[in-house]
C-alpha cells in the first residue's frame, strides 16, 4: 500500500513537471499567434547573463509617462496602455493601477522612478532582453550599435506581440531585416 502511494506521488510530480513548461510554451505561442503586433523603438546595450547566455539589452523610447497619480513607488507595477502610431510604432498613452478592459492593449511595467515636479513616471518594460545564439551575439550587437548611430529615424526596433497584458519579444529588426538575418548576411 505504501508503495502505491509513493508511486502515485511520483506520477503526480512528473505530471506537474511536464505541465508547467508546457503551459508556459502554450501561453507564449498563444500571444505570438493572437496578440497585437507592436514595433518599439529601441536603444542598445550589450550585457551577458552567465546562466542564460548572450543577449541584447533593449532600452525603449517609451520609458517615461505623464501621470496625475502622485503615489507611484519604485518597483511597483502599473498597467501601461498602448496604441499604434501611423507607422505601427507603439505609443504609451497612460499608466494606471487599474487593469484595463480586454478591448485595450496594455503591458504590465515596473516603475523605476516618479518625479513629483514633472508628474512623470519612469517605466521598465518586461521585454528588455533579446537572446542570441552565442556565436552570433557579438556580430549582432555590433550591427545594432552601427544602426543606432545611423541618422535614419526608426531603423532599429523590437517586434513585440501583446495580448491581455502578456508580451512576447518576437524579433529585433535593423532596417526592416531581422537581426538574425542581418548577421547571417554580414558573415557571407
Amino acid at each position: 500500500m505504501k508503495t502505491l502511494y509513493v508511486f502515485l506521488i511520483f506520477v503526480a510530480v512528473a505530471i506537474v513537471q511536464l505541465f508547467v513548461p508546457a503551459q508556459m510554451i502554450f501561453n507564449r505561442e498563444t500571444v505570438l499567434k493572437e496578440g497585437t503586433v507592436y514595433k518599439f523603438k529601441t536603444r542598445p546595450v550589450d550585457p551577458n547573463d552567465p546562466f542564460r547566455g548572450k543577449y541584447i539589452n533593449l532600452q525603449y523610447d517609451i520609458n517615461t509617462l505623464k501621470t496625475d497619480d502622485t503615489l507611484w513607488q519604485r518597483k511597483e507595477e502599473g498597467y501601461v496602455y498602448l496604441i499604434k502610431d501611423a507607422d505601427g510604432f507603439a505609443e504609451a498613452t497612460s499608466i494606471s493601477r487599474e487593469k484595463p478592459d480586454l478591448n485595450e492593449d496594455y503591458v504590465i511595467a515596473e516603475i523605476s522612478w516618479y518625479n513629483k515636479n514633472t508628474k512623470e513616471v519612469g517605466i521598465n518594460l518586461p521585454f528588455n532582453r533579446y537572446y542570441m545564439e552565442e556565436s552570433k551575439a557579438d556580430a549582432a550587437e555590433e550591427a545594432y550599435r552601427d544602426a543606432q548611430r545611423d541618422s535614419l529615424p526608426d531603423n532599429t526596433y523590437a517586434l513585440v506581440h501583446i495580448k491581455n497584458g502578456r508580451a512576447v519579444l518576437a524579433d529585433v529588426l535593423i532596417d526592416n531585416i531581422s537581426i538574425k538575418d542581418h548577421v547571417k548576411n554580414d558573415r557571407n
